[in-house]
């Protein structure tokens, strides 16, 4: 069985993503995983101070260090056991029936990986006020290495009334159309599709298909092909339109595609006031 799994850290984004979390859940009809991770880096297990005793540190004073050690990470793994509480309660006043918790000792991005077999999709949280001209090491660490599609959400949240897909005609993002098209995530909104560039015959081309594969799905689906940088293009629309959530493919694999997609995912992740869909 798979899940929606929703990264709960208590910082002031946690409540957005858990209701952002909720939704997906009810909208996919999977049960909803609450995951904390206390990351290992920050709260080892057990400090070793063993090599400071030929330094002539008294074995007292040693010993003082490692209780405060394993006190503060028991204290930790306290909070977050708390916060997940408090997620749980969110998510069961959203209408999520029974949330699941889980807490983990470790690395992020090593337990997601771990976990990704039985994970559907991925909810975690943007904190704008840590972005600065980059994403987060965590987040795009975490979009690199998962082969599942993630949801980036910024500190609030509400139901979307009309999504946008970012489409270029590529592979990941045809797979993302259908993905989208079969998927009851969405189902029952306006879906708009967005390409950046030239009206030609080709791009007409791409766009009649990624229309027409959705209006048989049953979506409404206006298009739209606008010349122009594609951040600035996908941004200009999606304020113009009152787009609630942005659907995009994630970071190429070559380092060519890495250039010139990857800032492109970056600079939507970082800019854009709503949550950002990743495909893979």
């Amino acid at each position: 069985m798979t899940h929606v799994i929703s990264c709960i850290d208590g910082t002031s984004v946690s409540a957005a993503v858990s209701d952002c979390a909720a939704w997906a859940s009810l909208r996919l009809g999977e049960p909803l995983l609450l995951l904390h991770v206390l990351e290992k880096s920050e709260y080892p297990g057990g400090s070793n101070l063993a090599g400071n005793i030929g330094l002539g540190s008294r074995e007292s004073l040693l010993e003082e260090l490692a209780a405060l050690d394993e006190k503060r990470g028991r204290l930790a793994l306290e909070q977050g056991r708390l916060m997940l509480e408090a997620a749980r309660a969110r998510a069961v006043a959203d209408g999520v029936a029974e949330p699941l918790c889980r807490q983990y000792h470790g690395s992020l991005v090593d337990t997601l990986v771990e976990l990704e077999e039985e994970l559907s999709l991925l909810v975690m949280g943007k904190h704008d006020e840590n972005l600065g001209i980059h994403v987060g090491s965590r987040i795009e660490t975490v979009v690199r290495v998962m082969r599942r599609p993630i949801l980036v959400c910024p500190p609030a949240f509400s139901a979307p009334a009309r999504v946008m897909i970012a489409f270029d005609g590529s592979a990941t993002t045809r797979k993302g159309v259908a993905m989208v098209a079969a998927s009851p995530l969405f189902r029952g909104l306006p879906c708009h599709v967005v390409m950046a560039g030239a009206d030609d015959a080709r791009n007409r081309a791409q766009l009649d298909w990624a229309r027409a594969t959705l209006e048989a799905a049953g979506f409404e689906a206006p298009g739209a092909i606008v010349p122009g940088e594609v951040e600035r293009v996908l941004c200009d629309y999606r304020r113009e339109q009152a787009v609630d959530m942005v659907i995009m493919g994630a970071y190429g694999h070559s380092v060519i595609r890495r250039f010139l997609v990857g800032s492109t995912t970056t600079g939507m992740i970082r800019n854009a006031a709503v949550p950002v869909l990743l495909l893979r």
